[in-house]
């Protein structure tokens, strides 16, 4: 038991220096008076995008080393400009959006967003900065490829970005087959290139783009009034603020002061300077190249997180288990506040194995945000939360070691006078935590496949990091591929790691009692 403990011990240390050498990495906190945050995907080209260098006026992605551009951080630059403050890039995912603005982790919301009916019930909008028209990306060589009208699309299975008015657009099409919605645009495009959807709706300057990015896309142009009927609420594309913000006034006179020639050059220039997409040489030795840190660091921050939350999930599972084995004391105040405990012990083991991680840690990060003001480190709560979870799983999976260790051993330690924890500690806990090794072992493979969730508050880990990639390089398939191996060889690794514990903990094979005793005599 004491090598258990020394080795979680040396492990829980090494991962807090790690902690302390990244802090920052995801932070956002809540904005100050020097400085404009705004919230963006920084992956809708060329509205918004990621690149690695500061090229073309580039502004740097908050807590990364990477750097964010397009026509709506050039536009969001002029107004932190003219509002004499500094500006503030946060990556955040398109559904993140709206609960970092009311949470007042950002200021505003520049990301190509249009002022609906239904986002104004909880945030502002200022005037329009850009006003887009709806088209739609297919396969070239597909036979949609040549349609004039969307009543062309009859049939087609179409899509659109999840919470936007394209996904309502496409109700305007009679007969088509409407596909579930998706989260971004690298998503449609990857589906739209392995054939499983037959387009998707978009905006002319993302079409460009698409058509820009891979040959086999195309973008539709309508025929004049064949193409979808939109309001000016729709179209519109606006910056949007939390309610009663005291900027909005002035953002809205900076932006009257932006012609249309301006604009319209501010979005050539967008489309001009995309990272280039073009693929030279052997893909798979071009993206380790080109992203090799970025990889680093989600592989990095993935197993931060898997594995300070198993570690600690591990504790918070023992102690759990150790408590909810406690006897009943034939004092009945005793007898009833362990009864409440075991009571508010199963209330947080069902609720947290029956809800999944991605609604936990949505809950957890900006509802701490809303209802109490705490704005914590992304990294933080990611910890906090699987850590949670994780303590959940493992403390059944402790009560279930526990609970096959032979009752005798309880009896026999009970009439050696000892008492509840030192015969859990002594006796107990050492063969049942042997017993759940291979349970725990799969508990940590799950959580670093499962830190793929935390993509909700975008915590850098590896799948929001490759996201971030195939979003560059439009590469989705080559990128993805990548990120499997990795996550292949994590989980490999670890399994094979656990497997030399639970043989180190089994202890020699032949190993006879009464010739090691002839030894010691």
């Amino acid at each position: 038991m004491k090598k258990i403990w020394s080795t979680l011990t040396g492990i829980i240390v090494a991962a807090g220096l790690f902690l302390g050498l990244n802090a920052g990495s995801n932070n956002v906190q809540a904005a100050t008076d020097d400085t404009f945050k705004v919230g963006m995907e920084c992956g809708y080209a060329p509205f918004n995008w990621t690149q690695q260098t500061n090229a073309h006026g580039a502004v740097r992605i908050q807590g990364t080393k990477l750097w964010a551009n397009g026509y709506d951080v050039q536009t969001a630059k002029i107004i932190a400009d003219k509002l004499g403050k500094k500006l503030v890039v946060v990556k955040t995912k398109w559904d993140g959006l709206l609960p970092s603005l009311t949470s007042g982790k950002i200021d505003a919301i520049v990301a190509g967003m249009s002022p609906t009916p239904d986002r104004r019930k909880s945030i502002d909008f200022t005037n329009a900065y850009y006003v887009s028209k709806l088209t739609m990306v297919v396969n070239r060589n597909s036979k949609y490829a040549n349609a004039n009208s969307i009543q062309d699309f009859k049939g087609a299975k179409i899509t659109a970005q999840l919470s936007t008015y394209h996904y309502d657009a496409i109700k305007q099409i009679k007969g088509v087959l409407r596909q579930p919605a998706m989260d971004d645009f690298p998503a449609m495009r990857v589906a739209l290139e392995s054939k499983t959807i037959d387009g998707y709706v978009s905006e002319i300057p993302e079409g460009i783009t698409a058509e820009a990015a891979n040959p086999d896309l195309k973008m539709v142009h309508f025929k004049k009034g064949q193409g979808f009927k939109t309001s000016a609420s729709d179209t519109n594309l606006a910056i949007g603020v939390r309610k009663g913000y005291k900027y909005t006034n002035k953002i809205n006179t900076i932006l009257a002061g932006m012609s249309d020639k301006q604009r319209n050059q501010r979005m050539d220039d967008a489309v001009a300077n995309q990272p280039s997409t073009a693929a030279k040489g052997n893909w798979f030795i071009n993206i380790l190249k080109d992203y090799g840190p970025m990889l680093a660091s989600g592989t990095g921050m993935t197993l931060l997180i898997s594995l300070v939350g198993t570690i600690v999930g591990f504790v918070i599972g023992l102690l759990v288990g150790i408590l909810r084995t406690i006897p009943a004391p034939k004092n009945k105040g005793k007898k009833g506040l362990l009864g409440l405990l075991n009571w508010l012990l199963s209330v947080y083991i069902e609720v947290f194995r029956g809800t999944p991680m991605i609604v936990q840690a949505a809950v957890f990060y900006y509802g701490a945000a809303q209802a109490f003001g705490i704005n914590m480190d992304r990294t933080v709560a990611a910890l906090i939360i699987v850590s949670i979870n994780t303590g959940a799983y493992i403390s059944e999976i402790i009560r279930g070691g526990i609970i096959s260790v032979d009752s005798g051993q309880f009896e026999a330690a009970n009439a050696l006078g000892m008492t509840h924890w030192q015969t859990m500690t002594k006796v107990i806990l050492p063969q049942a935590v042997r017993n759940s090794l291979p349970a725990v072992t799969n508990e940590f493979i799950v959580n670093i496949k499962d830190t793929s969730v935390l993509s909700i508050i975008s915590v850098s880990e590896l799948f929001f990091t490759s996201e971030t990639i195939a979003g560059q390089n439009f590469q989705f398939f080559h990128t993805y591929l990548v990120v499997c191996l990795i996550y292949l060889v994590l989980t490999f690794t670890v399994s094979r790691l656990f497997r030399l514990i639970e043989k180190h903990l089994d202890g020699p094979k032949n190993y006879n009692v009464m010739n090691n005793q002839m030894q010691v005599e």
